[in-house]
């Protein structure tokens, strides 16, 4: 357990003060709607407030409430997933933690205000359609959801995965 700990809290508190330190600089450095070309032209940083969910898509009147509702479940049936995942699931582990951490983050934004989760990179130009600004809580909640997918479906692909969750004990009567 101490194991499972250390590497989910030093993800979770890395990415969740990478998160807020950005956000503030953002905040301080960036006028709201005014952009900057970064590295070099190739990463625009454009202050916006989200007030929706993923991609800017809105919701209904008390949509604050409902995404902290929402982001307090989330975080609580990740809970169920880190006291679930053995100590040496790395991939389960670190994409628990990203999640978590990236939840954490836009609730912090929910919880202190009503402008939204403050949203800074961005936006791209694809050439077909303009990729949304989006923020460090964001990259870190795709990335821990991609690596979550992969690390459910490979246990799902993987008939011994399955073994490790039946019941220890079986009388010989259920064989």
């Amino acid at each position: 357990m101490k194991q499972k700990l250390i590497l989910t809290g030093t993800i979770l508190f890395t990415i969740l003060v990478a998160d807020v330190i950005t956000k503030r600089w953002a905040l301080d450095s960036l006028g709201h709607g005014m952009t900057i070309d970064a590295m070099g032209g190739l990463v625009p940083l454009t202050l916006a407030f989200n007030t929706g969910v993923a991609f800017g898509l809105p919701v209904p009147e008390a949509g604050r409430w409902i995404l902290i509702a929402a982001s307090l479940f989330v975080v609580f049936m990740l809970a169920g997933l880190f006291r679930s995942a053995k100590p040496g699931d790395y991939v389960r582990l670190s994409s628990v933690a990203l999640v978590t951490a990236g939840a954490l983050g836009n609730l912090i934004d929910r919880v202190r205000w009503d402008r939204g989760v403050v949203d800074f990179i961005g936006p791209f130009d694809l050439g077909f359609m303009h990729w949304p600004i989006f923020n460090v809580a964001d990259m870190a909640i795709t990335a821990g959801a991609v690596m979550l997918g992969l690390s459910l479906w490979r246990e799902d692909a993987d008939p011994t995965a399955a073994a490790v969750l039946e019941p220890a004990s079986r009388s010989i009567d259920d064989s």
